[in-house]
């Protein structure tokens, strides 16, 4: 066994050649995945509210952009903005940068579809009785449709999360320098402790994940009996608006 191989360049693993060179390792994973949820999420809400509008001409491109996306595998569209981006930007993009933008694009075809499901699940009657209340339908939906939908959607968000961190490896194959890339070079150099290096990133990828998934749970119980009483307060407060 060899598992020196794995402690001598374990700083290699988590930070790449930083701060002696770019950011690397497990640290630039964790900041692809974050920075794609962060965008995926507000590109989800935008398409999963368009694809429930009455309107055909909101709807129809909501339902192509989500249906082709997800049809599509995560590294072909990580090939495409590899080499369309700097097409479309007339000038080169960084492969992180790319990398960034088709996670972001991708998880968001999935978030849309999450925020819907989670905005159906709300009984009619929650629209209904705020709109009896004298709120219009985006009052309605901003202060109590929405976030009871998105409590429920904590453990689909994180479930996303969780694949999307995952899902990072992928990028080392148009050479950006995340965990699993990290841990190839290092297996090229040594020769010694194949094993040894590539069990030790399974472990650091089910530490992540799994603290993700147990602070989803966390969140989800703290946020439960919360929720409930801002979005009655809330609603007391628009409908004496509106009655005044």
């Amino acid at each position: 066994m060899h598992w020196e191989v794995v402690w001598n360049n374990m700083d290699y693993f988590l930070l790449g050649r930083y701060p002696a060179g770019p950011l690397g390792g497990l640290a630039l994973s964790i900041l692809l995945a974050l920075g794609g949820i962060f965008l995926a999420f507000w590109i989800g809400i935008i398409f999963g509210l368009l694809r429930l509008s009455k309107r055909w001409y909101l709807r129809i491109p909501s339902i192509i952009y989500i249906e082709i996306i997800r049809g599509t595998p995560l590294l072909l569209l990580i090939f495409w903005f590899y080499f369309l981006a700097p097409v479309i930007f007339h000038r080169p993009m960084p492969e992180a940068r790319t990398t960034l933008m088709a996670f972001a694009v991708f998880t968001g075809a999935y978030v849309a579809e999450i925020v819907r499901a989670g905005i159906l699940s709300i009984p009619k009657g929650q629209m209904e009785a705020a709109r009896s209340s004298g709120l219009n339908h985006r009052q309605a939906m901003t202060y109590i449709v929405l976030p009871q939908a998105l409590r429920n959607m904590i453990p689909s968000f994180v479930n996303q999360f969780v694949s999307l961190t995952k899902d990072t490896s992928l990028a080392y194959i148009i050479g950006v320098q995340e965990l699993t890339r990290a841990a190839t070079q290092v297996n090229n150099r040594s020769l010694t402790a194949p094993a040894e290096i590539f069990f030790a990133i399974a472990v650091i990828y089910f530490i992540i994940c799994f603290s993700l998934t147990q602070t989803s749970r966390w969140l989800e119980k703290r946020l439960s009996y919360r929720t409930a009483g801002k979005i009655h307060q809330k609603a007391i407060e628009l409908l004496d608006d509106s009655l005044e």
